[in-house]
């Protein structure tokens, strides 16, 4: 097993803790390069929270920079079971983390690199390490057996409807 694959069965465990509170499964660690130690962890809490700011990457930043005691997260790597939406790729540019490790990219709303990639947008005065596709198949069937299973939900919410 690889660093980034090690990282990233942290996220993934993240991402199952808001897979069973129904949160889209998305999960994220953030590591400090220097001594290889976990300074963040964070998932998915926007229904929970009822909050738009709530994803996984936004609360994991707000934990490091607390940890850390400052905004500036360089010298850290964020692994994250999905590709990040352009808040959070935003925020990735603003805290200044180095890289991020991607497991399931996004083709309907990533901004590294499916739709857009903000991380690397030369004009910008900070850039982001991309690397893809660590743990894909485990992150994108967690996602797609999720929407599966809320799709059934709907239908089956739907007949009961047409019945009342």
């Amino acid at each position: 097993m690889t660093t980034d694959e090690k990282y990233m069965k942290q996220a993934i465990k993240q991402a199952k803790k808001a897979y069973a509170i129904d949160e889209v499964p998305i999960g994220c660690v953030i590591v400090n390069d220097a001594d290889g130690k976990i300074i963040a962890r964070g998932y998915n809490r926007r229904n929970t929270d009822k909050n738009t700011l709530s994803h996984a990457e936004l609360n994991a930043i707000r934990k490091a920079s607390k940890k850390l005691g400052d905004w500036r997260l360089e010298g850290c790597a964020m692994y994250v079971t999905l590709e990040p939406c352009q808040m959070c790729a935003g925020a990735l540019v603003q805290s200044r983390i180095d890289r991020v490790v991607i497991g399931s990219m996004n083709p309907k709303a990533g901004c590294a690199g499916s739709i857009l990639n903000l991380l690397q947008i030369a004009s910008f005065n900070h850039q982001v390490e991309i690397v893809q596709g660590v743990c894909q198949e485990e992150c994108s069937a967690m996602l797609s057996s999720f929407f599966k299973e809320l799709r059934e939900k709907k239908k089956r919410e739907n007949e009961t409807k047409c019945r009342v």
